[in-house]
């Protein structure tokens, strides 16, 4: 059974409650390690009034903290349901930093983060806008965010940019370098390639990038000797009822081309997984939902076991 680090997230949202609400089926799937005081760990299960299962097993991040944040753990004044803060934001990013580490020393398989805040991130002064961004920066390579479940996954092209940059961003290196470290680090037969205007650009009438597009796909395809990626499809009807019978990894051009559908359809069990890294990553695809944190709502914790899952059932691709 692999041994999986999990970050714990922004303590004021809903992570401490999936954390323990999943445990008992988490724990079939991988081998668990919660990067977590148990300070912070206690307070948050007594808010929530839920027991701590006896063989769940921590792994303290408090000497990393600042005095401020530590003071904050001692006096158990650190969980402010609801809150944004500028201490879960610090205590988010240790958390996540710390199980890295781990997957960096192979001490551990793989890392499943739960949801951060990027404002509480940025109030701590961490300047990356969430997981991937800092993987990038770690790694010095620019990590494939992928999100989804086993019914349909969406690789994405670019992935946290504005919208009008994406048509620049759009060059036939760029894009033939993204299909072949896309296909060298996960498993999969064919993917099919959105476009990215309306119609895949009609011929050229409704823009020039899908020829890009085009040239790229043909190009990794001959490099690779096999049709792997389809396309460009217009993105209208991508995702419609006959491609998904016939396909379950897409490509998408842009951000919200990709997750709009995806979340439509599979919401509550899609997960976020980072590809094109020397470390196995998954996370669950939803916010910290602060509006429904420690408030007896009925918490999902379907895509927390997807992704547990997910770093169950693969691997680094060599």
């Amino acid at each position: 059974m692999k041994k999986i680090a999990i970050s714990v997230g922004d303590v004021n949202g809903i992570g401490l409650e999936i954390l323990l609400k999943a445990h008992n089926r988490v724990k079939n799937l991988i081998k668990p390690f919660y990067v977590i005081d148990f300070e912070v760990l206690e307070c948050g299960a007594k808010i929530l009034k839920y027991n701590i299962p006896k063989d769940l097993e921590i792994i303290p991040i408090k000497e990393f903290c600042s005095t401020n944040l530590k003071n904050s753990i001692n006096n158990n004044t650190l969980i402010k349901p609801s809150i944004l803060s500028k201490e879960s934001g610090e205590y988010s990013f240790i958390s996540f930093k710390e199980a890295l580490n781990l997957a960096i020393e192979k001490k551990i398989d793989g890392i499943l983060t739960l949801p951060i805040n990027k404002f509480a991130w940025n109030k701590a002064g961490v300047n990356f806008l969430g997981h991937t961004e800092y993987l990038s920066y770690k790694f010095n390579k620019k990590g494939i965010m992928m999100l989804g479940c086993k019914e349909m996954f969406v690789a994405l092209f670019s992935d946290h940019i504005p919208l009008k940059d994406v048509s620049r961003s759009i060059t036939f290196q760029s894009l033939s370098d993204f299909l072949l470290d896309f296909k060298r680090s996960f498993t999969f037969k064919e993917a099919l390639v959105l476009g990215l205007n309306p119609h895949a650009g009609d011929g050229g009438i409704l823009g020039n990038e899908d020829f890009i597009i085009k040239e790229a796909i043909d190009f990794v395809n001959k490099k690779l000797n096999s049709k792997i990626f389809i396309g460009p499809i217009s993105p209208d009807s991508a995702f419609n009822p006959n491609n998904r019978s016939k396909y379950n990894i897409f490509v998408s051009m842009y951000h919200d081309q990709g997750l709009a559908p995806l979340k439509a359809l599979y919401f509550e069990k899609s997960i976020n997984v980072t590809l094109g890294i020397p470390i196995l990553r998954s996370s669950v695809d939803h916010g910290t939902g602060f509006d429904i944190a420690y408030k007896g709502k009925n918490v999902s914790i379907e895509s927390y076991i997807e992704a547990a899952m997910f770093l169950a059932n693969n691997s680094l691709e060599a």
